[in-house]
Parts: C-alpha cells; structure tokens; sequence
C-alpha cells in the first residue's frame, strides 16, 4: 500500500495560528517528521511516532519521511511558518526530483501556514500594504555576492523587504552588512521592523529607523521588515505606532 506525505505549516509558533486544516493533516498521521523544537509544538497523540532531527539536515529530513511514506505510512513533515516559504516543501520537491523513483508516485500535499512576514506584519499595522519581497540573509545555499545584488536589486526598485534567517552564531556579520547595502538606497528615516517569535511568551517587536537599525536586536528567532520610502508611521499617544506602506504610489514618470 502506498502511503501519503504532508508538509505542513505550523504558523508562527501560537496554537491559534494553526489552520484547521494543518491540525487535521498532523492529527491524521501515523508518523510525524520534523526539526525538533517544531516538533515539540504538536501535541502528542497515543500511537504516531516522531522522527526528529537537527536544523541543518533539511535534505536527510525529506528523504526520511519520504521513504516512511514510500514504506505506507501516512507521514506528515512539520515546518515552522509556511513549509513553501524558506522551508520544508522545496526541500521535498529537491528530493523527489533526485530521489528514488517511488517517491514521484506518492500522494504529496502541502499545507500552508502563516509565515513569519505576516505575523510581524499584523503586530505592526500593514507595511506590506504595498509591493514587497522576501530575502533570506543566509548564505549557507547561495553565495553572500548574489544576496547583495538582490537588496540593491530590491531597495533601488522600491520595495518593502522582508528579511528572513537574518543572523545566527555561525553567521554573525550578515545583517549588519545588510543593513549598510540598504542604506546606500534608502532614506536614513526609513522603518525597520523587528519582530522575533510572534505569538509565543517570548515575543518581542519593536520599530526603528533604519539609520539606528542595530543588528544585535535580533537573532535567528526574528523576522525584519525593511519599509520603502513610502513607508510611514503613525505615532499613536499611548499606544504602539502602526506603520504602512500605502496602497498607492506616484507616478515614477511624473
């Protein structure tokens, strides 16, 4: 019998970011496959076993619950965030297309997830309100030359970034130069967002300009929003500021 793989999203950490349909796919499964703090979020259920593994093992993760699956299991992989952001499900995707010949004739679903950009993005207001990008800092799958044509690419074009895997012990340096790139582009009163595990006890956001934006306020656990020029902040007496980026914009020809 063959069995099915899902890779599912697991939001941004609070149970309530849960979709229903991503607790129905992880209550359905006979094994579970995943990063093991993403693991330890699910609840355990009598008779499904766990597989966990370290961060870096991305590809030997996949494989795994694809032979499981392969085997006649009913697999589902955890991801944090949405598993086709950074994630789980391009990793899965590599794996077929390399892997054993089986793993094309299974059953394979991916079930999304609030990813990190909108959870920061709600606690602030809106400042994807506009066009934006997602970039991830890390050089570990690309070359660091190819991550700062895309900032230069995307800060001269006008559009809000968000930062993903912005810094961790073995990459310490990366934001900050990050960071001095975007100011070549951007205006020194431009707001930098910093939102580190959204809807968990140890949530912690704050909103700066990008001229004092300091690298040290964030570690692997947060996601950065990088506003546009267009981007505002609306200081509220008492309250956190909101900040958006306009629906509109000017005419460039104008």
């Amino acid at each position: 019998m063959t069995g099915s793989l899902s890779v599912v999203g697991l939001g941004p950490g609070h149970p309530q970011a849960l979709t229903p349909e991503a607790a129905s796919a992880l209550n359905a499964a006979d094994a579970l496959f995943g990063y093991g703090p993403y693991l330890d979020r699910v609840p355990a259920r009598s008779g499904q076993t766990r597989h966990a593994s370290d961060n870096r093992e991305e590809g030997a993760r996949a494989a795994a619950a694809l032979r499981h699956a392969a085997e006649g299991a009913n697999v589902a992989l955890v991801s944090g965030g949405d598993p086709g952001v950074f994630a789980m499900a391009a990793a899965v995707c590599e794996q077929i297309e390399s892997g054993d010949a089986a793993w094309r004739k299974l059953d394979v679903t991916v079930v999304p997830g609030v990813t990190a950009m909108l959870a920061v993005a709600a606690r602030v207001g809106a400042p994807l309100g506009h066009d934006f990008c997602a970039i991830s800092l890390s050089d570990n799958l690309k070359p660091w030359e190819l991550v700062e044509r895309r900032l230069d690419a995307a800060a001269g074009a006008g559009f809000v970034i968000a930062l993903y895997n912005p810094i961790s012990r073995a990459r310490p340096w990366q934001l900050g130069k990050a960071f001095e790139r975007l100011r070549r582009h951007l205006p020194a009163s431009t707001p930098v967002v910093f939102g580190r595990a959204i809807g968990r006890p140890d949530e912690k956001v704050a909103v700066c300009l990008l001229d004092a934006a300091d690298p040290a306020a964030a570690d692997m656990a947060t996601l950065i929003i990088v506003g546009s020029s267009l981007t505002h902040v609306i200081e509220r007496p008492g309250l956190a500021p909101l900040v958006y980026t306009p629906r509109s914009a000017p005419d460039a020809s104008a």
